[in-house]
């Protein structure tokens, strides 16, 4: 069977699709504490007033219209590590949800502690309901860190542990949040994690991956009414019914 890629090429080499961004896409947000300020200086989110009001500025984008969409879902940084935790998560959590966005959380690999231990301390300290989205994995490391953990091998076995242990206390498999380098270089080495789970990429050009994207970070820049500063904007990988089914069947039942 021949499978064809539709979309950029060059230089016999598949870029992706090219996004164009509209009204009719589903947007997103996902903050820490930095959302609340930096310092001394600190600022609360209006969750009754977000609004998308700006797609960043880190690279050119298709812009269809007027940039001014509803904020379709958070995802809420709770825990990194074994012994850091976001001290708005709870608060931010219970406005998400009061507010009526579906909600996620995520916790910030460490290459320094095993994947075990992590999956345990980010399901001790993260809460876990009905319609809530799947729990994500932030994997950020540089090419050194992963070198003194062990390389590529020790490093997908540990990321193994953690999506295993949080599946199996969730319900539903984790999504990995990755950059585009993490994809070229390090994916190709866990060929059951590229086929088995959805991937959350940060790419800041305009062309969608060749993976099973769900999620993908379009800036870090971005700007949203009732937020201060700047704000990574996400935009879901479908439209409203492919949303709709996400929703429907994929998140914490």
């Amino acid at each position: 069977m021949t499978v064809l890629k539709t979309g950029q090429w060059q230089q016999g080499v598949f870029k992706g699709e090219r996004m164009n961004y509209t009204s009719e896409r589903i947007y997103g947000i996902d903050i820490s504490r930095y959302q609340h300020g930096k310092g001394r200086k600190k600022y609360p989110i209006h969750w009754n007033k977000l609004r998308i009001t700006h797609l960043g500025s880190k690279s050119k984008k298709q812009i269809s219209g007027k940039v001014d969409y509803p904020v379709s879902f958070v995802f809420i940084k709770s825990t990194e590590g074994v012994s850091v935790r976001n001290p708005y998560y709870v608060h931010d959590y219970a406005a998400a949800r009061k507010a009526g966005i579906p909600i996620g959380a995520y916790h910030f690999f460490s290459t320094k502690r095993t994947g075990a231990a992590q999956a345990d301390y980010f399901i001790n300290h993260t809460l876990f309901r009905k319609g809530d989205l799947p729990p994500v994995l932030d994997i950020e490391p540089s090419n050194s860190q992963i070198e003194a953990m062990g390389g590529s091998k020790a490093l997908w076995s540990n990321i193994r542990a953690w999506l295993k242990a949080v599946e199996k206390r969730c319900g539903v498999k984790p999504i990995l949040y990755v950059n585009q380098m993490f994809v070229n270089k390090y994916l190709p080495d866990a060929p059951d994690i590229k086929r088995d789970y959805k991937v959350w990429i940060a790419r800041y050009g305009e062309y969608k991956p060749d993976i099973h994207l769900i999620v993908w970070q379009l800036s870090p820049d971005g700007r949203v009414q009732g937020i201060t500063g700047e704000v990574d904007i996400n935009v879901f990988n479908g439209y409203q019914t492919q949303f709709n089914e996400f929703i429907e069947k994929e998140t914490i039942q």
